[in-house]
């Protein structure tokens, strides 16, 4: 009884992330499988057809790579403009800065129905065809939000000591930027270009409103594959991903060790 009443909040943490990370477990599995007809949802044979032909499925790999485009450049886009946004809202004090929060935040709590919606109203009426633009524009919009609130709660942290410590130190503004606050806030950066990045990748709801009647994304062809049959493929593709997801925690984990072990 004392064991457990001393590991119950690592019991239930380790609990809850088996649940999370059951579904991922089961795509991973799928990957493997060769079904007996069209519907990949029940354990046939063990193949490894799927991942020796990821592109057999027509128009998968096309509908990834254009996911994978909009996902990098809305994510390099909204990070660089997110991190200036949350500089201004995090450091200083001007006439509608209030305003400009609760505005910052309206993209995350807009239901995404009348968000696409509504963004496709805007591009009817400037007269801009809807496609791989306007998806990209949408994508930039939405996850914009997301960069500034967690660039901004990284640099609402910082020590203001530390800088003026290399100010006294006779650094230049510029200097100071990139040997002191920068580093200390890329931790920041780069959790918002990676939500960035997932959100862009995985939006189906926002892309569907704005992506015209040829352009189509990954979940798109998903959703659209779902309803004749699932290709194997899909699965590939999703623990490729995971993996590839994993990997970078695990190497910025690794590097921050490594970093807090030299600087000790």
């Amino acid at each position: 009884m004392a064991w457990i009443r001393r590991n119950t909040v690592v019991v239930i943490g380790w609990l809850v992330l088996a649940y999370i990370m059951l579904p991922n477990l089961v795509v991973m599995v799928f990957s493997f499988n060769k079904p007996n007809g069209r519907f990949n949802y029940q354990w046939n044979q063990f193949s490894l057809d799927a991942w020796l032909n990821p592109c057999a499925s027509p128009g998968m790999c096309e509908s990834l790579g254009l996911s994978l485009w909009v996902a990098v450049v809305a994510s390099l886009v909204s990070t660089v403009i997110g991190t200036m946004a949350a500089f201004a809202l995090g450091r200083y004090r001007f006439r509608g800065r209030g305003a400009t929060n609760l505005l910052v935040f309206f993209p995350m709590a807009t239901p995404e129905v009348v968000m696409g919606s509504s963004l496709l109203t805007l591009f009817v009426a400037i007269g801009l065809q809807a496609g791989q633009t306007t998806i990209l524009i949408a994508h930039i919009l939405f996850t914009l939000s997301f960069v500034v609130t967690t660039v901004k709660a990284r640099v609402a942290s910082l020590d203001p000591a530390l800088e003026q410590a290399a100010a006294d130190l006779y650094a230049t503004p510029a200097s100071t930027f990139w040997k002191v606050t920068f580093p200390l806030v890329a931790p920041g950066i780069a959790a918002g270009a990676l939500l960035a990045f997932a959100l862009s990748f995985d939006d189906y709801i926002v892309t569907n409103f704005n992506a015209g009647a040829t352009t189509v994304t990954f979940p798109m062809f998903v959703w659209g594959a779902a309803q004749r049959g699932t290709p194997v493929q899909i699965n590939v593709i999703g623990t490729v991903m995971f993996l590839g997801a994993v990997g970078i925690v695990g190497i910025a984990q690794t590097v921050g060790a490594r970093r807090r072990k030299g600087a000790h």
